[in-house]
């Protein structure tokens, strides 16, 4: 799905953000944080599964997006 986003000169907002991520992946918006050159959305999703998906903040496009739990990152191999 491609969602257009009239973008301000100097970006999108972080509402703006919010808004495009829970288009495409609904669910309770947990933060916003900006890093450099992209928002960063965190959603709960109905399942209980957690998103962080990553909002250029120049033209509104999703970067990407990776489910994560309260164990992720602390632990490797088996």
């Amino acid at each position: 799905m491609n969602i257009s986003v009239q973008a301000a000169p100097d970006g999108i907002s972080k509402q703006q953000a919010v808004d495009i991520v829970t288009q495409t992946y609904p669910g309770r918006v947990l933060g916003v944080k900006r890093k450099s050159d992209v928002f960063q959305v965190k959603i709960l999703n109905d399942s209980g599964k957690v998103r962080v998906i990553q909002v250029d903040t120049e033209s509104g496009s999703i970067l990407s997006g990776h489910s994560s739990d309260e164990h992720s990152g602390k632990r490797t191999g088996k």
